[in-house]
């Protein structure tokens, strides 16, 4: 199954129909974020997983344990293959989520990753909202939390990938946001990487957007990361 989580991002429910009848759910899974799930509710979710495609449900819950729990059980009662929390969130409530999941047969639990540092942070901003030093601190110390905690991954730069696995082991799964094909722009976030980089570096899984989203034929795009991969 494919590494590339194609991250959804639009306002307008027909235009995203219109881009997910263009890709092949046997090449690609599919990130459905706030903006899209507030606008369109579960139901959306649901058409998506009825197309085949796998729905990671990139929701960051964080809130106390009870309720961050009872919404990644919520997440699984919609059948989504993966979604996430904040590691920030702290133990009690990253076990309560991991609990939460750990009652369900194998074939019928998500995923549960842990958000650690957003890749549009940069050092500045991490100090800035009071945590000390780097971001790559910030990110191993979180994701230690996470996998202390029980969850299976945690999402994080590509930059990250590397030390993450090299400390914690390949039985923590990566999620990495902010990559860049080499034909694609940078955009809005500051810590990118290209496909083949990220996957050399540890990445399990790899988000991409608007290089896919925004291409004029997504499927040439989405052939040309995979080349890109595979070169």
């Amino acid at each position: 199954m494919s590494r590339v989580i194609v991250a959804l991002d639009f306002q307008d429910r027909l235009d995203a129909l219109q881009l997910v009848g263009q890709l092949d759910p046997a090449r690609c899974r599919l990130k459905v974020g706030k903006e899209m799930f507030t606008r369109f509710g579960p139901g959306f979710v649901q058409v998506l997983q009825g197309r085949g495609f796998d729905v990671f449900l990139d929701l960051k819950f964080h809130d106390i344990p009870n309720t961050a729990a009872a919404a990644v059980e919520a997440a699984a009662d919609l059948g989504v293959w993966m979604v996430n929390v904040h590691a920030s969130g702290g133990r009690h409530m990253l076990e309560a989520c991991a609990r939460q999941l750990a009652v369900r047969n194998a074939d019928e639990r998500p995923l549960l990753y842990g958000v650690t540092v957003l890749t549009s942070l940069t050092d500045n901003e991490i100090r800035e909202i009071g945590w000390s030093g780097s971001s790559e601190e910030a990110v191993t110390r979180l994701a230690g939390l996470a996998h202390e905690s029980g969850l299976d991954g945690v999402v994080c730069s590509a930059m990250e990938a590397e030390l993450l696995k090299s400390r914690f082991g390949p039985g923590l799964g990566l999620v990495t946001p902010g990559i860049r094909p080499a034909f694609a722009v940078q955009g809005d976030q500051q810590r990118v990487m290209t496909p083949a980089k990220a996957l050399a570096a540890g990445s399990d899984y790899l988000v991409i957007g608007r290089p896919i989203t925004r291409a004029e034929d997504p499927m040439e795009a989405l052939a040309k990361i995979e080349a890109e991969i595979a070169g």
